[in-house]
């Protein structure tokens, strides 16, 4: 077996090598690998420069995520120097993770730790498919996961389990509490690409949570912060290699405007700015650092963060839009952002069933708002744990980083088939996987409604099937 200091130092060797890509990074970042475009709706071709929406995510070209399966269950990411358990294996709780991590011996090895959430994080793709937290078929859709390099597997609804329930532990514990006091780890979701928080411990009623694992090994720099005040209004991340812009945006806004905003920077003496993909931004988050905890934003004293009062009043910190679409079988609605300051939902108590908004994921989270629209046709969130929707988000832009532009993607994915009848507002909206036909799972309505429009009892609705008139507000729970 390797000791620590021999893997440490074949990890060196191996960023020395030609082919490992960003070799003078210890903390390199893997492109998100999307390369579709999107307005506020749908995909779009590449926008030109000034145009509408132009400066997103998949018109940068970063360091392309590169896998070596090494043949004995494990894998190399070749950006990060990092070597990752290539499947999960059954689900363990928190504390099986953490303790998992000593005992594992794969492919000879006897360093395997539980990764950062950063660490795992650099895993994330957002070339997936968010689904609907009700459908129980993944049919055609595809995880924020390399499938090809992992083993990945949805959630079975034959155990009890969501589709979506295929959230990832680390060793990254959230400073604060969320839900009202539950002891919180960080995960990230690959069947939905989403950070959250997660019990770490057990709930009185429901027991202790299992997670999927992955554990990691290697390049122990990961993840490591490395700034320096330029003393211009810019920091560097000498890890990574990216400047960031000291202050914030001052301001909320909706994505185009926050593309716009990015496009339009002149700082120090630089108009290259940009608003950072997923990755980018994540990358700043200081997770030892948050609103409770802190008495401020999860990033570092290095930079400036506008504080807000947030929808219960209190003081806080803005979520940050990034240049990625957080794509579903709807559409490219919305985008990522993250959270830093505490990421907010409105909860139902199930003993007197009162709503209260609560910190349910952290500050630090990765989730995702509609692109534009009305906040307050969502007076309650949107999603399992009611997720706070503002829509006016802040911007904090990045430059550099051996980035470079892509002129134009893919061929952009057809909506309908040529000479396709058009297709109703209700039937976009609820037919969540795009085969053209509305499942029982699929339904938004009560279960009578949808026995009484299915007319043949195919157990599907089809589009002359589908309810006639105006659909209802946006904001209904998905």
């Amino acid at each position: 077996m390797l000791t620590r200091a021999a893997a440490h130092l074949a990890w060196l060797g191996m960023l020395a090598s030609p082919g490992a890509g960003n070799e003078r990074l210890p903390y390199a970042i893997v492109d998100t690998a999307q390369d579709r475009c999107y307005d506020a709706r749908t995909e779009i071709p590449y926008p030109d420069k000034g145009a509408p929406y132009y400066g997103q995510d998949a018109q940068y070209q970063g360091s392309r995520p590169a896998y070596r399966n090494n043949g004995d269950g494990t894998v190399t990411d070749l950006v990060t120097g990092l070597t990752w358990q290539r499947d999960p294996g059954e689900k363990k709780t928190f504390r099986q993770a953490v303790a998992g991590a000593a005992q594992c011996r794969l492919g000879g090895h006897d360093d395997w730790r539980l990764p950062t959430i950063k660490e795992l994080y650099s895993l994330i793709h957002f070339t997936g498919t968010d689904p609907d937290p009700r459908r129980t078929d993944p049919g055609r859709l595809r995880p924020f996961l390399d499938a090809g390099a992992f083993v990945f597997r949805y959630g079975d609804p034959a155990k009890g389990e969501r589709l979506i329930d295929a959230q990832y532990a680390t060793c990254t514990k959230y400073v604060a509490t969320t839900m009202g006091g539950n002891d919180t780890m960080f995960g990230v979701n690959f069947a939905d690409g989403r950070i959250k928080g997660y019990p770490a411990g057990p709930h009185p009623a429901r027991g202790e949570k299992t997670y999927c694992v992955l554990y990691v090994r290697g390049n122990p720099d990961y993840g490591r912060n490395d700034f320096r005040d330029n003393g211009d209004g810019t920091v560097t991340d000498r890890a990574t290699g990216l400047m960031w812009q000291q202050a914030d945006s001052g301001k909320g806004m909706n994505w185009q405007e926050a593309l716009a905003y990015a496009g339009g920077l002149a700082l120090a003496g630089h108009c290259d700015w940009r608003l950072p993909d997923a990755k980018e931004l994540q990358s700043i988050v200081d997770y030892t650092r948050s609103p409770d905890a802190t008495q401020s934003a999860a990033i570092a004293p290095v930079f400036q963060a506008t504080r807000i009062l947030n929808e219960g009043g209190k003081p806080d910190y803005p979520c940050y839009w990034t240049s990625t679409t957080h794509a579903s079988a709807r559409g490219g609605e919305s985008a990522v952002y993250i959270a830093f300051g505490r990421a907010l939902g409105w909860m139902e108590d199930p003993r007197t069933r009162q709503i209260a908004l609560l910190d349910v994921h952290g500050a630090g989270a990765q989730r995702s708002d509609p692109k534009d629209g009305d906040p307050s046709q969502f007076p309650r969130g949107r999603g399992p744990q009611g997720d706070v929707v503002r829509i006016a988000n802040f911007a904090r832009c990045v430059r550099g980083g051996g980035v470079t532009l892509r002129a134009q993607g893919p061929p952009v994915e057809a909506r309908q088939p040529p000479g396709a009848q058009p297709v109703s507002p209700w039937m976009q909206r609820e037919d969540r996987d795009g085969d053209g036909k509305v499942s029982r799972e699929e339904f938004g309505g009560p279960p009578e409604h949808f026995d009484h429009l299915d007319r043949n009892g195919d157990g599907f609705l089809t589009e002359d099937e589908a309810p006639k008139g105006p659909p209802p507000r946006p904001g209904l729970p998905r």
